[in-house]
This record gives C-alpha cells, structure tokens and sequence, in this order.
C-alpha cells in the first residue's frame, strides 16, 4: 500500500512534466498523509483546435475516496488505496475507474518493513533518476448532506517491484508520461482498455533509502525525514564458549 508520499519538485516541474498552464504555486511537501489535500491532473474540456497543449488540469482534493453513494461518512473506512486488479470490480472504485481516472504527481513515497506485524523500518522510496512521477489516481466528488461538494481521491497500487518487495508487497501504479493522455482519457478508453498500464514498474526504476521513524508523525514536515540512516544491524550471533584446558593442554598452541 501508499500511506505517505512526497511531492518536493517545483510548480515549474510539475508543469514541464504534466502540461499544467492554471498550475498555481506550492511548497515543497515532504510528508503528504491521509486526508490531506493532494495534487491530482484529470482531463479537461477539449482545447482549441490546432492547440498543442494537452487538455489537462489540475485540483487539489482531498486524499481518501468517498463514492458519491455513502450517506455517513463517519461509518465509512477511509479509502486512501485501491487495488488495480480488483477497482473495476469494487462498487467504490468502479464508477471513478470509468469516469474518473486522475495523475497524481510525486517525487517519491514511504515504506515500512514489517516483521511479526510490526514496522521495524521505514523506507524513502525515490526514482533513481530523480524527477517527478505519476501515480495512477482515482477521484470522486462527494456531496455532503448540507450541500456542500468535496473532491476526493485515492491512490491505485499493483504488486511490488523485485527492488522493492522485500520492503512491502505492494506498491503505487506508476503512469508513464507517453501514457498519460490514454490514461486521463476516460471518454474513448474504458478500464479494461488502459488495464495493461497497472503493472509493477521495471526492476531498478526505484530506489529504497532507510530513513529514521520521523516521516511516522504527521507534524514532522521538513527534510530530515528523508536522510538517509544505517539500516538495521543484524545482532551478533552468540560468542562461542571458550574451552577449559587442562594443565597439560595449557601451554599447547591453538587456532581458537
């Protein structure tokens, strides 16, 4: 799963990346967290014939998906992820995955290792290349009882890549930038359409760096949460017990 990402590149990048003129500016974030506003890219009204710009925009929303058909919210789970091989499936996912497939720009994302059902380490996950990224996204715009209409979105993940599945089994579906006009294109392309994009990434795309146990508290927003530390030492196996000797044996020479 993707419980915590980062978006740290530039408005300037971002745009180079996703064609994104009403882009406003933002500040680095290093810590994104569930239920938080997040940056999505949808598919916008058709431009002007002969236009070279992709018709693309982009919205903040809220992450953790709420189907337009929840009547209370404070009894539904919150949706942060969704499986790709079953959102077509899924009555939460399945109108959002016709209607309203999203980009969701990232410089990279966190990870826990887990033993015995406990995080032992947590992992900033990056592009070995650098640069920004898309995460495959889903949107929902929810309307609250008093009227009011809040956009909402989740993050679809697939299985882990072989660099990384050793940290976790799962990972975000990453979207190519050649495929990001097919992807937003819910008008022609149906789900199983762009199904073959919602793969694992290719092996050594990623770059997993231990990093310390701040990225776990929401309040810790800088860029030490993503420096690098020693990863875990394995402890030392027991010393062997030294024989006694008896007093013949004591002046003998040993390899022990």
């Amino acid at each position: 799963m993707c419980g915590r990402f980062a978006l740290t590149a530039s408005p300037k990048e971002v745009d180079a990346t996703f064609s994104l003129p009403d882009l406003e500016a933002f500040p680095p974030r290093y810590n994104i967290a569930p239920t938080q506003p997040i940056l999505m890219v949808v598919a916008g009204e058709p431009r002007e014939p002969g236009s070279n710009l992709p018709d693309r925009h982009s919205l903040l929303v809220r992450w953790g998906l709420i189907p337009t058909w929840v009547k209370d919210t404070r009894e539904f789970p919150l949706l942060i992820n969704a499986r790709s091989e079953t959102a077509t499936e899924k009555a939460s996912f399945r109108t959002a995955m016709r209607h309203r497939r999203a980009l969701i720009p990232a410089s990279g994302f966190y990870e826990w290792r887990q033993v015995g059902g406990k995080r032992t380490q947590a992992y900033w996950i990056r592009p070995k290349r650098g640069g920004v990224i898309a995460f495959a996204g889903l949107m929902e715009t929810y309307a609250e009882p008093g009227g009011a209409e809040m956009d909402t979105g989740a993050i679809l993940t697939t299985k882990a890549s072989r660099d990384i599945a050793h940290i976790h089994d799962r990972m975000p579906v990453v979207i190519h930038q050649q495929d990001f006009s097919r992807w937003l294109d819910c008008r022609s392309q149906e789900p199983r359409e762009v199904a073959d994009l919602m793969r694992p990434m290719e092996p050594d795309f990623f770059e997993p760096i231990p990093v310390s146990d701040l990225v776990n508290k929401v309040a810790n927003t800088g860029p030490r949460i993503q420096e690098r530390v020693g990863a875990p030492e394995a402890p030392e196996p027991p010393k062997p017990e030294r024989r006694k000797t008896s007093p013949a044996t004591q002046d003998q020479m040993s390899l022990f």
